[in-house]
This record gives C-alpha cells, structure tokens and sequence, in this order.
C-alpha cells in the first residue's frame, strides 16, 4: 500500500491530522523506565499506546537515536515495528540528501533496513540527490522546503526572482511522478504555508514547529489542506498526560479542520 493510502486511512480512522515526534531524551524520560534493559523502546511504547487513538503518523527522528550508537539504533527498529504492530504509519524524520550513490544507500537504509513508511529529505543537492528516495514509489517523501528554525531566513527566503521555498515546491510538484512526495512547512510560517499549498494542492504537507515552538496551529490546519500532518513531539512526549494531551490537540486540530 502506497504511504499516502495510509496516511488517508489513518487520518479517516482516527479522525485526525496529528502526528506524534518521539524525539527521545534519556535525560527527560521518567526515572520508572532508566531501570530498564531498554528504557528508550519501553518509553516509545507507552507513548504509542496512550496516543495511538488520537495520531494519523509517529516521526521518529533518527537523530535521537543515532546519538545512542547501536543501543539507539535498536531501539528505533524496534519502535517501528511496535509503531506498525498497531497500524499506523511510521515517517521516520531523517533529512537525508548527498549524491546520487550516497541517496541511494540512505534510501535503502531507511525503507528497507529501518523499514519507515516515509521519510524527510534535503532537496539542496537537486534531483539527482532525491530521487533515489522517490523511486521508492509506495514509500513517502517529503522534502524540506520552509522549515520553522530562526536559521531559515538564510537561505530559503532569498532568490533573485522568487524565494528559494517557493522554487522547491515547483520543482517538487514537477518530480512528483509517483505521487509520492510531500513537503515540509513550519507551522511559524502560516501565510507562506498557505501559499505552498495553493502551489501542491492535493499533496500532504509535514508541519513541524506546533507546540513547544510556538507554531500557529489554526492556520497550520486551515491552510495546510486535507494531507496536512501536524507534528507535536515534546509538548506530547513530556507532558504529565500524554492521552490527554493528544486528546487535546487532536480536538483543537479537528476545531479548525475545513472537511
């Protein structure tokens, strides 16, 4: 099944756009899991049972656990398994992109050996550099193109005729052969958001930056379309209730979702 038949199906089940990052942190897990032989999978779980009503996706941050060497590594695969044990769809959030042979060795990595649904990828490099990870045609894509960082204004704004994000997302809508590929706005950038949009109506757009960022969640929902995908990672993942909490935001979401 193609990643974005999963995420419509998740989103109709669920009846939701949110997206859970389980960006893990020994240093903020609760002590009750550091006696554990595996407190970051252990940690993972009881996330994705307490949430996995509320979420359409979880992103995994391959950094969290690259950190953590092999022990990490572990841990991530068997937190994508635990994550498609309960049916939802995995975008493991990676921003990979180099030439051609190094993309196509990520790629493979991350379909094949950490078996993620989906993934993030930096188009910086140009077609050659991501299109391996869009031939992965059922998998999805989604490339960076106006991100929520305080750094963004350094590059991505700028161009000589129109602004490099907008550029990104014309030539995203030219590769997308496959229908495979999304892109990426922060939820701090509501009135460039719903310009990209406009651009790529039908494809679904990953907004990071709702909740310990600050991002604009109305806007984010009303101007990031039927595919939006509203990540949430540490105002979920450290919350005193992390049901409640995705229960939470989920109905807000779904308070300003235009159906």
């Amino acid at each position: 099944m193609k990643f974005v038949e999963q995420l419509d199906r998740a989103v109709e089940k669920n009846n939701s756009l949110l997206c859970v990052g389980l960006d893990v942190d020994l240093s903020r897990i609760p002590p009750q899991f550091l006696n554990s032989e595996d407190p970051i999978f252990l940690f993972n779980r009881e996330i994705i049972e307490a949430t996995k009503d509320y979420v359409c996706a979880f992103k995994p941050n391959i950094a969290f656990y690259e950190m953590y060497g092999v022990y990490g590594i572990s841990s991530l695969i068997k937190t994508i398994d635990h994550i498609h044990s309960v049916g939802l769809p995995v975008i493991l959030d990676a921003k990979r992109g180099d030439v051609g042979h190094s993309s196509n060795a990520y790629a493979k990595a991350i379909f094949e050996v950490f078996k993620a649904d989906a993934t993030t990828v930096n188009p910086y490099m140009g077609h050659d550099s991501v299109r391996p990870f869009i031939d992965y045609y059922e998998k999805g894509i989604f490339i960076l193109c106006l991100t929520s960082n305080v750094g963004f204004k350094d590059f991505q704004i700028a161009g000589a005729e129109e602004p490099l994000y907008k550029s990104v997302a014309k030539h995203v809508k030219e590769w997308n052969h496959y229908g495979n590929c999304g892109l990426v706005v922060g939820a701090t950038k509501p009135e460039e958001l719903k310009e990209i949009h406009e651009l790529v109506p039908d494809m679904p757009i990953l907004i990071p930056g709702v909740g310990a960022q600050g991002g604009d969640l109305e806007s984010s929902v009303k101007y990031g379309g039927k595919r939006a995908v509203i990540n949430a990672s540490r105002s979920i993942l450290y919350a005193a209730d992390p049901h409640a909490e995705a229960k939470k935001l989920r109905a807000e979401i779904n308070k300003y979702r235009v159906k």
